[in-house]
């Protein structure tokens, strides 16, 4: 009879524990994204801060995710936005306008963000960040890192009607991973818990 408690216990304990397994760090979803099914999506330039050589790598790995899973009659990324905000002052002005007051104010203000949709001719903007993209050690134990943090915002309203941020460590002895394909399994389980 113990033992049958006893194997119980253990089988609820590692349910409960492999159920916590691959959760982000960090996810929130607003209530409007029960309603938000958007077919057009504009992937902002990614922000890499310190990290440049993760520059275009992580635009790429987002929109090849999008494209795989197929959520989307159109997405627009990486380079075809690059060309629209370097062909088009409007558009690079309203980018970056909006860009630079969400990042200082926390504040997605509605009028910028429907102009960026308006001219990126998307419902949906994707707005990542680079939080982590590094080789690092802990005592004598070595790891791959790429952290980052996600927004969707509903262009028309200016809502975040979700946002999340995560990172991933793997270890290693001899061979380094490869940054990007960490990256590209962050975005992966990122992007599986994006409401669409």
């Amino acid at each position: 009879m113990r033992k049958n408690i006893r194997s119980a216990c253990l089988a609820i304990l590692l349910t409960l524990a492999f159920c916590g397994c691959g959760r982000l760090l960090f996810s929130q979803t607003a209530p409007e994204a029960r309603d938000f099914h958007p077919q057009r999506i504009g992937i902002l330039p990614v922000d890499v801060g310190p990290y440049e050589e993760a520059g275009g790598v992580v635009d790429d790995i987002i929109a090849g995710e999008l494209a795989q899973r197929k959520w989307f009659q159109s997405i627009v990324a990486g380079d075809a936005v690059r060309r629209r905000i370097e062909n088009s002052d409007e558009t690079k002005k309203a980018v970056n306008d909006y860009l630079a007051k969400l990042k200082a104010l926390s504040y997605s203000d509605p009028e910028l963000s429907g102009r960026v949709g308006a001219l990126m001719q998307t419902d949906a903007l994707l707005i990542a960040r680079v939080d982590y993209w590094q080789y690092t050690t802990d005592n004598k134990d070595k790891f791959a890192k790429v952290g980052m943090g996600i927004d969707l915002v509903d262009a028309k309203s200016g809502k975040i009607v979700w946002k999340a941020s995560h990172h991933l460590m793997e270890d290693y002895w001899v061979m380094k991973p490869e940054l990007p394909g960490v990256a590209k399994k962050l975005v992966a389980m990122m992007i599986g818990e994006m409401p669409h």
